[in-house]
């Protein structure tokens, strides 16, 4: 049976017990410096991650690979024009990758959906792209769960302010249609789901293996797509049914390991979301509950946690620091101040606990965070000209030994971070 979304509790199968263990890398240049080369290589990062990942009984159909990276502007208004969208200058407009139904029905109702949650949210649709594929590479199994992929660009309200204004909008718009197609009958006509919707960055991923990202995507070989930062994923869902929608990176994170807290994780979250308040989200806070999407894995529940927390107006590795503490208790080192930072947000969020490599980015910071116990790897490299490789193995690119400046391992319970700003 092809399942294009998991199943529901039946016999011995839970999907509360689903988890992932994968091969996740980034590569980033510290001089900010937006480049085809730095996609390259980060895809070259995913192919030699590829054994970290896995396959079904075909050898073609895999569980799930992806890669985020920044928006490419020159790319997409070059592909803006020929469809006759005209898009403003970078910053001024959002990019959706939206995997939609097959059915052209169903597909338009999306859309319609999609585009009236713009409009009630004073934003405007300047238009839709189709992102060209080529299946021919995908097994039976992988064809048969494929979305239809578009993009849709949002044009930003002038009365919109900073920057993490609009990205907040970004995420209402995206609660307010995943909303509004769940309450329809599109669900069961075939598959919705919004893998990114930002001004900064973009996702590209689905049921592919690691080798097949470039064949399927052909946006990806072009040499306009640039980017300073490019973050990969190769997915084995030890325990789960692996689906389009399910792969990684997802809209912040990409994940190697399990949360064994989830269920406490997501009991209190849920538990906590009737007292939110917020300036920021004002009287919009209703409309993006609930917070966890529980139909999402262990790493998509995750994500979205870490997505409330930064669109709340805490810095990226602030919320990272509230969700994986490092061992603070009994820290006999570690500053008085540190200590009342981790003892304060305890009372406000349980740790998310668990074998654990997460690697982070909002498109201007990129990093990672080891779990408590260190017990999964992850590896950098720093070189001479300023490229920045992280991974959970070593050798993911081939670089000269005379080249690399600093290498090292993530320690438990700490974060490595680069800060393009």
């Amino acid at each position: 049976m092809i399942h294009r979304t998991p199943p529901p509790k039946q016999g011995l199968y839970d999907p509360a017990h689903e988890h992932d263990a994968c091969g996740v890398g980034f590569v980033v240049d510290l001089q900010a410096r937006a480049t085809h080369s730095i996609v390259t290589q980060a895809l070259q990062v995913l192919a030699n991650l590829e054994h970290r990942g896995a396959c079904g009984c075909e050898a073609n159909t895999g569980d799930g690979a992806g890669i985020l990276f920044q928006t490419p502007h020159a790319f997409l208004a070059r592909e803006c024009e020929a469809l006759k969208i005209k898009l403003p200058r970078p910053g001024e407009y959002g990019l959706g990758m939206v995997f939609l139904p097959r059915d052209p029905a169903a597909r338009a109702e999306c859309e319609q959906l999609f585009e009236k949650a713009v409009l009630d949210e004073g934003q405007w649709v300047l238009g839709w792209r189709t992102v060209p594929v080529d299946n021919r590479s995908l097994g039976p199994t992988a064809k048969a769960g494929e979305p239809f992929v578009r993009q849709i660009f949002i044009g930003r309200a002038e009365t919109i302010g900073d920057d993490l204004s609009f990205e907040r909008k970004l995420f209402i718009i995206r609660r307010r249609v995943e909303n509004a197609v769940k309450a329809s009958v599109i669900p069961s006509r075939g598959m919705f789901y919004v893998p990114s919707l930002s001004m900064k960055t973009v996702v590209y991923k689905g049921m592919l293996m690691s080798g097949q990202m470039a064949l399927y995507y052909r946006d990806l070989v072009d040499p306009a797509v640039t980017s300073a930062l490019a973050l990969v994923h190769s997915r084995f869902s030890t325990n789960t049914f692996p689906n389009w929608a399910r792969a990684h990176p997802y809209r912040y994170i990409a994940h190697n390991g399990e949360i064994n807290t989830l269920r406490g994780n997501i009991n209190w979250m849920h538990a906590r979301e009737r007292l939110f308040e917020s300036p920021l989200f004002g009287g919009d806070l209703r409309t993006i509950m609930p917070v966890i999407d529980t139909d999402g894995s262990d790493s998509g529940m995750f994500d979205n946690s870490l997505e409330m927390l930064t669109l709340g107006g805490r810095t990226l590795p602030h919320s990272a620091m509230m969700m994986i503490p490092e061992p603070w208790s009994n820290h006999e080192s570690m500053s008085p101040e540190k200590k009342a930072f981790y003892e304060y947000h305890g009372t406000l969020m349980e740790p998310w606990d668990g074998p654990a490599l997460i690697a982070f980015t909002d498109g201007r910071r990129i990093g990672a965070v080891l779990d408590r116990n260190g017990l999964r790897p992850s590896r950098y490299y720093v070189t001479k000209d300023d490229l920045v490789v992280l991974a959970s193995e070593a050798g993911v690119l081939d670089i000269p030994p005379d080249q690399v400046r600093v290498k090292g391992r993530l320690q438990p319970g700490r974060m490595f971070l680069v800060d393009l700003n």
